[in-house]
């Protein structure tokens, strides 16, 4: 059982353990922690079935929980991993889509489980922060005609280089 106060809860349907392998192959800082076998029969599954999965994304503790066909994941809730350089954007990006995922506008995708990523890189937001409110403007217009996001891209725009 980890030590932190808080995790995200994830809901699956019997496969949340695949889940976190994929994430924990997949993101820096990430790992499967402890698996957990149910006690006894609980709904959609038996005893011994897998029940939780406790792991960790990005440095962020998770607890998996395979709860049946009931509730799918929605945009509603998504997590934002930042990125470096245009070499991780591709690789988280192309990770997640590659692997039974679906792109998004504006640097979201969703993974196989139906979980939703945003893949943003850090000159993104700085670029969408900058103070000069024009720049910042042709930063987001630049990336609101993206899927996955192209920092040399949103960085002409900042700069107002013509396309």
């Amino acid at each position: 059982m980890t030590d932190a106060k808080m995790a995200a809860c994830l809901w699956y349907d019997g496969d949340a353990r695949d889940a976190a392998e994929f994430y924990a192959a997949t993101f820096p800082d990430s790992r499967v922690n402890a698996v957990h076998t149910a006690p006894g029969a609980f709904p959609n599954a038996g005893k011994d079935n897998v029940l939780t999965v406790e792991f960790t994304v990005c440095g962020m503790p998770m607890l998996g929980l395979n709860g049946g066909p009931d509730f799918p994941h929605t945009q509603a809730v998504s997590f934002q991993v930042y990125t470096d350089d245009q070499a991780e954007t591709d690789r988280l990006w192309d990770a997640i889509v590659g692997n039974g995922g679906a792109e998004n506008a504006c640097g979201w995708c969703q993974d196989r489980w139906g979980v939703f990523w945003q893949i943003t890189p850090r000159a993104l937001m700085r670029a969408m922060t900058n103070a000069d409110t024009a720049a910042a403007g042709r930063a987001m217009q630049a990336m609101m005609t993206m899927r996955k996001i192209d920092i040399a891209t949103i960085e002409a725009a900042e700069r107002g280089d013509a396309a």
